[in-house]
């Protein structure tokens, strides 16, 4: 279908300050914003991660612990040295989880409490 994109929704408590984390994070622009909804475009063209308000929003609990809010999804992103990707990300208000199951991924939350994980690029 001409002029169709697709994406994934992150819900946030300030969709457009995440936007902006990751923004930073990727280098990709902010290609739309209003009120409750920013979308990050990706350079590669109609892809896009879109940031939604969400009223009594609760942060993913990383690992998983039963009874309290899990992560619904995660984004990977492939780095190719992970000690300064990990520093840049924590420079933009990353903070990195407690548990980290692996050597070559580190998992890291975002602004909003989201897990997500930068894993070296070991060839």
């Amino acid at each position: 279908m001409e002029g169709m994109w697709w994406g994934t929704a992150i819900e946030a408590p300030d969709p457009a300050a995440l936007a902006r984390f990751y923004s930073d994070l990727l280098g990709w622009a902010i290609g739309h914003e209003e009120p409750g909804t920013t979308i990050l475009a990706a350079p590669e063209g109609s892809i896009y991660v879109v940031f939604q308000q969400a009223t009594g929003y609760q942060p993913p609990v990383w690992p998983a612990v039963d009874g309290q809010q899990r992560a619904m999804m995660h984004f990977d992103f492939q780095v190719g040295d992970l000690d300064s990707a990990v520093a840049e990300a924590i420079a933009l208000g990353a903070s990195i989880a407690v548990d980290q199951p692996q050597d070559n991924v580190r998992v890291l939350l975002d602004p909003a409490g989201h897990p997500f994980c930068l894993c070296r690029d070991d060839g």
